[in-house]
């Protein structure tokens, strides 16, 4: 436990960080599980939609520093070139 005061707040907002970066990394998760579906089932309409949530998850993720800038961009790309496979 920390003892001065400025410790203990920096714990209080890592706590908040940490709750708010599982929130973000969920969020990803569950754009990345449906874009995945969207792809198996070679629905190329879904896929663009699910596509455009999946890079704007990504995105915002970056921005607050959840996860870096290049690792958007890879997988976004990555997620485009599987949906230039199907269609």
């Amino acid at each position: 436990m920390p003892n001065l005061k400025s410790a203990k707040k920096r714990m209080r907002q890592n706590v908040v960080r940490h709750d708010r970066n599982i929130q973000v990394r969920t969020r990803i998760k569950s754009a990345r599980r449906s874009m995945m579906e969207a792809l198996e089932a070679k629905d190329a309409e879904a896929g663009q939609t699910a596509l455009r949530t999946y890079s704007s998850v990504l995105d915002k993720a970056a921005k607050a520093g959840v996860i870096k800038k290049n690792t958007a961009v890879r997988r976004k790309t990555n997620a485009a070139n599987g949906l230039r496979k199907i269609g």
